[in-house]
């Protein structure tokens, strides 16, 4: 698979800094472009893309082609979403247009990705598609889950100011088919994106991955936009540690459910976190900014599939209803 143009759809906080780590390293014959909008596009378009890595001693700044409308760029090798869940439908005929025979498309998504059920052997769900992930079956139809890789991202990223990333951590990121093979085409995007200095590793279990992330996501990023703490607040509160525990057990016994496998229990994960340090979740970042919140990816869906497993979730369903009226409040004043 020769990977000579790659464009990142959603160049905000961490498809940001991927395509500054691109940009830097690509040669001559590779060509990266973004598609962002607004204060961050102007800013990326007048002073190009500034990137400040974790314990770096200057920010690294890249120019690169920087547009909002998809269709002044031609069809790509490679696409790259930075989009948040509730944000794919709308862009899938922006992507789409990208698209050319054999063009594979990388979602870094957080919570249960909108083509999760596609060729899974591992429950009884297979090609099952949900509404709520895309509507319609939109993503499914213009973009179509062959495309897909999946993507896990362990990366705290953040835009500070418009045109400029800062990155909390070196961090890293799981890629994988929904096949479960270790294809040609995964193996070729590993080696482009390890080639610009990202953690990259491989796995044939993407969906377990997912899994193990959504137990701190489906609890930290609702209980953060719910109580406007930082990690380490949280943290440090037996109450909500005892609201992310529950969470947890809640997200493994679905995940078991549906046949994922987990490598720490929820003790260890919640040992893991106090390693993240005094970092804004996403969620807390886009409430924060006035944008609607990634609710149903991370949440929304727990509930579902948790339904849909006869498994039950009363605590995410408490937390579903009250960062659902949050986010509607948080628009209203926006």
């Amino acid at each position: 698979m020769p990977i000579k143009t790659i464009s990142i759809y959603g160049a905000g906080a961490l498809g940001g800094a991927i395509a500054a780590k691109l940009a830097r390293r690509a040669g001559n014959d590779t060509t990266i472009s973004v598609v962002a909008r607004g204060a961050h596009l102007d800013a990326i378009r007048r002073h190009g893309l500034s990137l400040r890595e974790a314990d770096a001693e200057t920010p690294l700044n890249v120019r690169l082609t920087a547009t909002d409308d998809p269709t002044t760029l031609p069809p790509q090798d490679l696409v790259i979403t930075g989009l948040k869940g509730h944000q794919l439908a709308a862009a899938a005929e922006g992507i789409a247009g990208l698209l050319r025979q054999g063009t594979r498309v990388v979602m870094i998504l957080n919570g249960i990705p909108w083509w999760y059920f596609h060729r899974d052997t591992n429950s009884r769900h297979a090609e099952l598609q949900f509404d709520e992930l895309d509507p319609g079956g939109r993503i499914w139809r213009l973009i179509g889950p062959e495309r897909a890789i999946g993507c896990v991202a362990y990366q705290g990223a953040e835009v500070v100011n418009p045109g400029e990333i800062q990155l909390s951590h070196k961090g890293r990121f799981v890629l994988g088919e929904p096949s479960g093979e270790m294809s040609a085409d995964l193996e070729a995007i590993a080696a482009v994106l390890t080639g610009a200095d990202l953690n990259i590793t491989t796995t044939p279990e993407i969906r377990s991955e997912i899994w193990s992330k959504l137990m701190g996501n489906a609890a930290f990023n609702p209980i953060s936009a719910l109580t406007r703490a930082l990690m380490t607040d949280i943290l440090a509160d037996p109450a909500l540690m005892d609201m992310v525990s529950k969470v947890m057990k809640e997200v493994r016994a679905v995940g078991d459910a549906l046949g994922a496998h987990f490598s720490m229990t929820v003790e260890q994960r919640l040992e893991q976190s106090r390693h993240i340090g005094g970092v804004r979740t996403s969620m807390l970042q886009d409430l924060m900014g006035g944008k609607p919140l990634e609710i149903t990816p991370l949440v929304g869906m727990l509930v579902a599939l948790g339904r849909l497993t006869a498994v039950p979730t009363p605590v995410s369903e408490t937390i579903l209803a009250l960062v659902t009226q949050l986010d509607r409040e948080n628009r209203r004043g926006s």
